[in-house]
């Protein structure tokens, strides 16, 4: 699952309303929406974004937050470390094979790590 993924699943707990409604909404199947919370989907785009921000009414700071989340959500990335030292590269490496293997805790604190810069 994605941060978007959640996200959108605990708008729809929080609501009341389950993938069938919101795919009939937004005039996409279930098996979208269900693809898209589950992270077996990339990103969705700005409008799509959008349209789920104005079906469950979020403005200012919550579709901000929407936004970001779904910036930072695509469940396939490519990282470049061409011109980056030969640690940037194995990092990249070691992470690609070894986050399936990570327990949640330790996923939060190298996530942490990062974010301290």
């Amino acid at each position: 699952m994605t941060p978007f993924g959640r996200k959108i699943r605990e708008l729809r707990e929080k609501r009341g309303v389950n993938l069938q409604d919101l795919s009939l909404a937004l005039g996409v199947s279930t098996s979208y929406l269900s693809a898209l919370e589950h992270g077996r989907r990339g990103r969705p785009s700005r409008v799509r974004v959008h349209e789920i921000c104005q079906f469950f009414n979020l403005v200012w700071d919550e579709a901000d937050e929407l936004q970001r989340l779904a910036r930072i959500s695509h469940p396939r990335i490519t990282v470049d470390t061409s011109g980056l030292s030969p640690e940037a590269t194995e990092l990249a490496n070691e992470l690609a094979q070894q986050i399936r293997k990570l327990p949640t805790e330790k996923v939060k604190a190298l996530l942490a790590a990062l974010k301290e810069g």
